[in-house]
């Protein structure tokens, strides 16, 4: 059981990172020169959320997001993502917050290399082809 507070933490970590990463991103980003208005329509669930609600999944025992989305987050969880979306578009999010997750992770979340290393020892197949001349 992941308690209310282990979620804020989460949370406030996910959004710190958001933010930071947002302006650097800007921050090193190559503007295309257009001078075409694009929408920059805000979503209801901000990338954090997202974030949080992926990484909540990760911690818990559910096997299914589709199962874990609706039937927990959508009920039980509405006064810490009172925005939630359909989960049609939690998907369409999904992919948006992939990028920064996985960097988050990497940065924070997997530690120092302690100098031990594992290794699969199954065998690879080598397929050698011979070329007729």
């Amino acid at each position: 059981m992941i308690s209310a507070l282990k979620i804020i933490e989460i949370f406030c970590k996910l959004d710190d990172f958001s933010k930071e990463y947002d302006s650097i991103i800007t921050k090193n980003s190559i503007s295309d020169g257009s001078t075409a208005k694009k929408r920059n329509r805000k979503f209801k669930m901000n990338d954090s959320e997202v974030m949080t609600i992926l990484v909540i999944f990760h911690l818990k025992s559910y096997r299914n997001l589709k199962h874990f989305y609706l039937n927990h987050v959508c009920k039980y969880m509405t006064d810490m993502f009172p925005d939630c979306v359909s989960y049609n578009r939690f998907v369409e999010l999904q992919k948006k917050v992939t990028q920064p997750l996985a960097v988050f992770m990497k940065l924070h979340c997997l530690g120092d290399c302690s100098g031990i290393s594992f290794i699969d020892s199954t065998p690879l197949k080598v397929c050698h082809y011979k070329r007729e001349i």
